[in-house]
C-alpha cells in the first residue's frame, strides 16, 4: 500500500463523494490565495480573469470563456467588476455583432502587482503542502481534465 502522507494510507477504492472532496479542497485553496490578493482589491477569480486577458487579449468573450472553462454567464458576471474598475475594456470586435475584451494600462499594472502577491501565495502553499505533493496534484488534475473533457490544456495563472 502506498501513501502520500504518514497520516492517511492510500486506498484502492474511492471513499466518499469526489465532488464534495474537490469542492472542499477548492474552497480551502481559494481562501489561501484570496488572503494574498484581497489587500490589492481583487478576488482570486478576478486575478485569474485579468491574467488571462492580459496574456491572451484582445479576444472575444466566448473565446475567453472557453479558454477559462467558464460558462458565458459566469464570465459576463465576473467581467463586470473589472470593467467597472477600469482594468478591462469591452470594445468593438471584427464586425457589428462581436466584442473584444482587452486589458487597460491600469489593468496591466494591477495584474503585475497582483502577480507578485500570487507568487507569494504559491510559494506559501508549496511550503505548507510540500512542493512534491503540489506537483503530483497538478499532474493528477491535468490527467483527470484530459480524461474528462479531452483538452487538459490550461494556461498558468
Amino acid at each position: 500500500m502506498t501513501t502520500l502522507s504518514t497520516s492517511r494510507p492510500a486506498v484502492s477504492t474511492p471513499q466518499g463523494c469526489t465532488n464534495l472532496k474537490l469542492r472542499q479542497l477548492s474552497r480551502a485553496v481559494t481562501r489561501h490565495y484570496d488572503a494574498y490578493v484581497a489587500p490589492l482589491g481583487l478576488k482570486n477569480t478576478q486575478y485569474s480573469l485579468l491574467s488571462h486577458v492580459v496574456k491572451l487579449g484582445p479576444l472575444r468573450p466566448g473565446d475567453l470563456a472557453r479558454r477559462m472553462r467558464l460558462e458565458a454567464s459566469t464570465l459576463t458576471r465576473n467581467l463586470q467588476p473589472l470593467l467597472a474598475q477600469g482594468w478591462l475594456t469591452l470594445g468593438p470586435g471584427d464586425d457589428a455583432r462581436s466584442r473584444l475584451v482587452d486589458a487597460t494600462e491600469a489593468g496591466r499594472a494591477k495584474r503585475a502587482e497582483a502577480q507578485r502577491a500570487w507568487k507569494q501565495a504559491q510559494i506559501a502553499l508549496n511550503e505548507r503542502l510540500g512542493a512534491e505533493r503540489v506537483a503530483a496534484l497538478h499532474m493528477l488534475i491535468d490527467d483527470c481534465l484530459e480524461r474528462l473533457d479531452g483538452t487538459g490544456d490550461d494556461s498558468d495563472e
